[in-house]
């Protein structure tokens, strides 16, 4: 049922709205880093939709972190999805310009590619941060890809995919520390999301901007 509570994360000791205070308050980074970009995003139509799903993001994960039910967490999981799915879709299209169609075959081909690797995520111990890990990999294979192409781009994407490592491995802690430390480390990937999503979007601001300015 949707309104089945879930108790997932370290900081949580009960099912009270502020059982997580500190996950449930750290997604207001989540609705900073989309105010920060946004006057900048409101070039481009696909960085505004970019923008405001970062800012759904914060709202749907807060639901998630004080809620703690199935509806709450699909609240959370789900912009983060669509997230996805809209970059890969603007990445194809306009990093490597390819026709529409062409794009949108790429963004639905994420499905089977997490369903082949996310097991294999899974199988080196990452639990349920494994869904998130073939999402760095993809960035990299998309830097490398893009090397030659667009370098600065590549560099951008780079820098994005290491600060979603980093931020998968806070996510994946929580529960071994948790013993040891109570808070967790959850927050952390709260933090680290927010500023690794702002900082795709202004990469991908960037590559549109010098387009622009190269006559593209």
């Amino acid at each position: 049922m949707l309104t089945e509570q879930i108790d997932a994360y370290c900081e949580r000791t009960d099912f009270t709205f502020w059982s997580e205070p500190v996950n449930a308050l750290t997604n207001a980074a989540f609705l900073i880093a989309a105010l920060v970009i946004w006057p900048r995003a409101r070039a481009y139509p696909m960085s505004r939709a970019l923008a405001v799903v970062l800012f759904v993001i914060g709202l749907g994960s807060f639901a998630f972190h004080t809620t703690a039910t199935r509806w709450g967490a699909m609240a959370d999981t789900l912009p983060i999805l669509l997230f996805i799915l809209l970059y890969i879709f603007a990445a194809t299209r306009d990093y490597f310009g390819l026709e529409t169609w062409k794009s949108v075959l790429v963004m639905l081909l994420f499905f089977p590619y997490a369903a082949a690797t996310v097991p294999l995520f899974s199988n080196l111990g990452l639990g349920s941060s494994a869904a998130y890990a073939p999402v760095p990999m993809l960035i990299f294979i998309y830097a490398i890809l893009l090397r030659h192409r667009a370098p600065r781009t590549a560099r951008g994407l780079t820098i994005g995919a290491l600060i979603l490592c980093l931020s998968i491995a806070m996510r994946w802690l929580d529960e071994p520390i948790c013993a040891g430390l109570p808070l967790g480390t959850h927050f952390l990937w709260h933090i680290l999301n927010a500023l690794m999503l702002g900082w795709m979007i202004h990469v991908y601001l960037t590559h549109m901007l010098e387009g622009r300015a190269l006559g593209r």
